[in-house]
């Protein structure tokens, strides 16, 4: 008679630093699965005690005692069931990002992860060390040969290999891998390889959640021996996931799984970036969001995910017209806020305008008005809801886009002001992507038409359009996806087809704009470069190509 195993994986959110409340929760859910879920296996996410990525949280002593003493308190609880949980595990100078297999109240085996991932986001060799006496580790369930990999462990041939070669026939696998464009492609065609060289069935746990500038999306599954991939759940969403595993055919069978109903591009990217809202919100104690709303698309697009994130009654637009604000974006601003049920309230900015002119008067004169002044109006209202939020509290979300970072199209102590930039890794285009998706879900339209069909303009000065001071968006974007995200040099740019004069212009812009860019808000990471943690360029720097 063929055995069955019964797997849960905790697709949730386990919080940086929360290790007490990881802890007790991780004691819950054990039991959960065991008595709700009939599971024998109850699988967590990478580090889950922890949090990922706690960073130099891990150069504390007192840190690694808390974590190794809430991994033992689990440990004692954990009966009736095999749980497999994540956590920092600090032998003398020596720390290893390691699982631990608990049953019968005691731990059986501890794993220490192979293959430290040090590029782009990841900085774990600054923490972690390889274990060269580690191996492989495989256990047994009902009698079925288990084993267990970490993460990046997946991605490398030998890992899985050795595992199997111990005779593991299922592979448990605890991640903490943030989302990215185009990973879950990726990510499949990898599982695919390794089933193919082994004939071992995988099943492969993500964590959910926003952590800062990263956003993980979960997006679990379980892939049969024969090389069967089956559909990811529900990306960006806490749930319990649970299958059935035959370990006469290596394959599962959905017990509790939902599948993603949409893994398009902009839905992915529209859910990954409110879910880094709402977390960051929420682990940061904010309850309210502050947003300037111009009638402008960036602006509008912030909102409506800000109102998807927290809710209607949790944001407040401000409209700071000044002498130069169109009626139109008055007029599109209150549209999408009666749409949306959301509160506005309109501050001019005329007076203090005026009054910083008429201070600066003497020294100005003689001189014609140029970007200054234009600045000016930006500092005014980024002052303005640095006191909406001093005053009342909440967070001010800022507006700005991808593209405006990157040549610096942005006022720094102005519309950069705030506390989280939604929109920071996505480039001009892909907003225009993101809110004509939106508008085709949810009933009636969150972003109004007239807002995505006007030429888009800052309002600074006179008859302003941005094209005025850029090339348009969809040729600049080009130009910046091939330098910031697969760091294309001039001559490869513009030996694709690019105008010198304007590729050398745009890369001036994003040189001489870094220092902007090192002052900027944080903001969920979608794309293969983000500018913060991902692409770290100094700010002194006398390479042009």
């Amino acid at each position: 008679m063929s055995t069955t195993l019964r797997i849960a994986m905790a697709q949730f959110d386990f919080p940086v630093g929360a290790v007490e409340r990881n802890a007790e929760r991780i004691s819950q859910m054990i039991l959960e699965a065991r008595d709700e879920f009939g599971a024998d296996v109850v699988v967590f996410p990478e580090l889950a005690i922890s949090g990922y990525p706690p960073e130099d949280l891990l150069m504390r002593p007192s840190f690694l005692a808390a974590c190794e003493r809430a991994l033992q308190r689990v440990a004692t609880e954990t009966k009736g069931i095999v749980a497999v949980v994540g956590w920092p595990e600090s032998v003398g100078s020596v720390l290893y990002n390691s699982a631990s297999v608990l049953r019968d109240g005691r731990v059986e085996q501890t794993y220490r992860k192979r293959e430290l991932p040090n590029y782009n986001v990841f900085d774990e060799r600054r923490y972690f060390h390889v274990d060269p006496d580690g191996g492989s580790c495989v256990f047994e369930v009902k009698g079925v040969p288990l084993g267990l990999l970490v993460c990046e462990d997946l991605w490398f041939a030998e890992p899985m290999a050795d595992t199997v070669r111990e005779g593991a026939e299922l592979v448990l696998v605890p991640n903490a891998s943030p989302y990215e464009r185009g990973k879950h492609a990726e990510r499949d065609g990898m599982l695919a390889d390794r089933i193919a060289d082994t004939g071992a069935a995988i099943a492969y746990v993500n964590v959910v959640g926003g952590q800062d500038a990263l956003v993980f999306d979960g997006a679990s599954l379980v892939a049969d021996g024969d090389g069967a991939i089956h559909p990811a759940a529900v990306a960006f969403t806490d749930q319990w996931l649970v299958v059935d595993y035959d370990a006469a055919t290596r394959r599962f069978t959905p017990v509790v799984w939902v599948d993603d109903g949409d893994e398009s591009i902009d839905a992915l990217a529209w859910r990954a970036v409110t879910r880094g809202i709402r977390d960051y919100f929420g682990k940061n104690g904010f309850e309210h969001a502050w947003i300037g709303l111009s009638g402008g698309l960036d602006s509008s697009v912030v909102l409506a995910m800000a109102v998807d994130a927290i809710g209607a009654e949790h944001v407040t637009a401000v409209r700071l017209p000044s002498r130069y604000t169109a009626g139109l974006s008055n007029d599109l601003a209150a549209e999408q806020c009666e749409a949306l049920g959301v509160r506005m309230m309109s501050l001019p900015i005329e007076a203090p305008f005026k009054a910083y002119l008429d201070t600066l008067a003497e020294t100005f004169a003689g001189q014609e008005p140029d970007v200054t002044e234009e600045n000016l109006q930006s500092r005014i209202r980024g002052a303005m809801l640095m006191a909406l939020s001093n005053r009342f509290g909440g967070l001010v979300l800022t507006t700005g886009n991808k593209s405006e970072y990157a040549v610096g199209y942005a006022t720094i102590y102005g519309d950069m002001a705030g506390g989280y930039a939604p929109l920071k890794d996505l480039y001009k285009t892909e907003v225009y992507g993101l809110a004509k998706w939106r508008n085709t879900v949810g009933g009636a339209p969150a972003i109004p038409r007239g807002v995505i069909s006007r030429p888009p303009s800052a309002e600074l000065r006179a008859g302003q359009t941005d094209q005025d001071s850029l090339p348009p968006y969809d040729v600049l974007d080009a130009i910046l996806l091939r330098h910031v995200d697969y760091e294309q040099s001039r001559d490869e740019i513009v030996a694709a087809g690019f105008e010198t004069t304007l590729v050398d212009r745009v890369l001036r812009l994003v040189r001489t704009s870094e220092w902007k860019r090192h002052q900027a808000a944080p903001g969920p990471k979608i794309s293969r470069r983000a500018f913060g943690r991902e692409r770290r360029y100094p700010i002194s720097n006398g390479y042009g190509a």
